[in-house]
C-alpha cells in the first residue's frame, strides 16, 4: 500500500522504530540508519539473546525492526552527513527521536531538511514534547508511564503503582507517529510540501487516559489503581474458580441478569451497575463463592452458552499457540540472515481477507547491523 514511499529511519530504542516498522509493514521502503559502533542500542538489550555467542542477536531489537534495511553512517562525520543528505533527497519521510536540538547540531534542522527536499515529511518523537518547561528531558518508557499518570491507575492499590507489562508509552508514541505521518503525506498530495509531525511519550499516554482522564477533568475525582476490577463497571474483572482465574465482563443489565441467574445470586445490593460498583467487594466474594463449585473450563462453557463475555488469562506462549491468534496472521515466518528461519509476532492490520496485512506477501526479518550498506549506496548511485 505504501510501496512508492521511502522512509529514512534515524530512530532507535522503541518508539521511533515501532513507527517505522508500521510503515514497513505496509510495504514502505524503510532504510534504518545506525551508528557503525553498535548500532541501535536495543541491539544490546537482553537477555534473551539468540545465535552464536560471538555475535548474538537481541530479541528485543527483533520486536520492532522487521521490514527494514540497515545501513551504517557516522552522522557527526562529513561522509556521514553527505550520505544522509543523499538519502533525504530521495526520501518521502524522515523519522528521528533524538533529544530536542540534536538534529540542529548535526546540521539538519527542519529548515535545512526542507531546503534539501521540500516534500519531506519529518516525524519527531520526544519524551515530554519538543518545547515547554521540560521539553528537553530524556524520555524512557517507565519514566513516562510514571510522569504521565499511568502507573498511578495501574496495580492492586494506590500504594503500589505498577508499570504496564510492555513499554506502552513507547508503543503508543510510535503508533501516533505513524498515524500523523500518513495524515501529512495525504496533505502533501494537495500542497506539494511536507511538514513536521510531532508526538511524545507524555502526549501519547495522556491521550489514552480515556475515562480516567475525565474522572478528574470533569468530575474532579482522582483515579487510583484498583487491581483487576474496572472502577466504573461491575462485575468486570478477574474472578477465581476452583482451579484457575477467569475474566468476566458485564457491560449491560441483560448480561448481569444472565450471570446472576447462572450463579444463583439474588441480592438487592447488586440491582444496578451503580450499586454493584458501590458493593464491589461483596459482589466479588459472592461470585467467587459460586464459581468455586467448578473448574475454569466448564464455567467458560456455561458463560458462553449464556451469552456472558468471559475469557481465560493466557500466558504468552499460550497466546502464540492459540489457533485464533494464528488465524489472524499474528505470527509470521521470516528468514534471518544469520539465524535462519524464525517466527515473529505479526502486524495488527489486515485488509479484506489478506492474511499478510497491508498486501505485503513476504515479510523481511530484522536486519543485521549494516546488512544493506552496499545495496542502499548502490541504489543512491543509480538515482544520481
Amino acid at each position: 500500500m505504501l510501496s512508492d514511499l521511502v522512509v529514512v529511519d534515524l530512530t532507535r530504542a522503541l518508539a521511533g522504530p515501532h513507527a517505522g516498522m508500521m510503515l514497513g509493514d505496509l510495504v514502505a521502503r524503510v532504510i534504518k540508519v545506525e551508528t557503525p559502533a553498535g548500532g541501535d542500542e536495543s541491539r544490546s538489550w537482553g537477555p534473551p539473546f539468540v545465535g552464536p555467542e560471538d555475535s548474538p542477536e537481541s530479541t528485543y531489537f527483533m520486536s520492532c525492526n522487521r521490514n527494514k534495511e540497515s545501513v551504517t553512517a557516522d552522522l557527526k562525520s562529513e561522509a556521514g552527513k553527505e550520505f544522509l543528505e543523499r538519502l533525504v533527497e530521495k526520501a518521502d519521510v524522515l523519522m528521528e527521536n533524538f533529544r530536542t536540538g540534536v538534529m540542529d547540531r548535526l546540521g539538519f534542522s527542519v529548515q535545512r531538511l526542507h531546503e534539501i527536499n521540500p516534500r519531506l515529511v519529518i516525524l519527531s518523537i520526544t519524551g515530554f514534547g519538543h518545547d515547554g518547561p521540560e521539553g528537553g528531558r530524556a524520555g524512557y518508557d517507565q519514566i513516562a508511564q510514571g510522569e504521565a499518570g499511568l502507573m498511578s491507575i495501574t496495580g492492586p492499590s494506590p500504594e503500589e503503582p505498577t508499570r504496564v507489562g510492555v513499554p506502552i508509552a513507547d508503543l503508543l508514541a510510535g503508533m501516533n507517529g505513524a498515524y500523523g505521518v500518513l495524515a501529512a503525506l495525504h496533505e502533501r498530495q494537495h500542497t506539494g510540501r511536507g511538514r513536521v509531525v510531532r508526538s511524545s511519550l507524555l502526549a501519547s499516554v495522556v491521550g489514552v487516559h480515556a475515562f480516567q482522564g475525565t474522572r478528574w477533568t470533569v468530575a474532579e475525582e482522582v483515579p487510583h489503581g484498583a487491581g483487576n476490577h474496572h472502577p466504573s463497571i461491575a462485575p468486570y474483572g478477574l474472578f477465581h474458580t476452583a482451579d484457575a482465574p477467569i475474566q468476566i465482563a458485564c457491560g449491560n443489565e441483560n448480561q448481569w441478569h444472565a450471570l446472576s441467574g447462572l450463579l444463583g445470586i439474588d441480592d438487592d445490593r447488586f440491582a444496578t451497575n451503580r450499586s454493584r460498583v458501590g458493593h464491589r467487594e461483596d459482589l466479588v466474594a459472592a461470585m467467587e463463592r459460586a464459581l468455586a463449585a467448578d473448574d475454569a473450563e466448564p464455567w467458560l462453557a456455561k458463560l458462553a452458552e449464556s451469552g456472558i463475555p468471559a475469557g481465560k488469562v493466557r500466558s504468552i506462549d499460550e497466546v502464540y499457540g492459540w489457533d485464533q491468534t494464528r488465524s489472524q496472521g499474528l505470527l509470521i515466518d521470516v528468514h534471518h540472515s544469520s539465524l535462519g528461519s524464525l517466527q515473529l509476532p505479526g502486524p495488527s492490520l489486515r485488509f479484506d481477507d489478506n492474511a499478510y496485512s497491508g498486501a505485503r506477501e513476504k515479510h523481511l526479518a530484522p536486519p543485521l547491523l549494516g546488512e544493506h550498506d552496499e545495496s542502499v549506496r548502490a541504489w543512491l548511485d543509480e538515482q544520481a
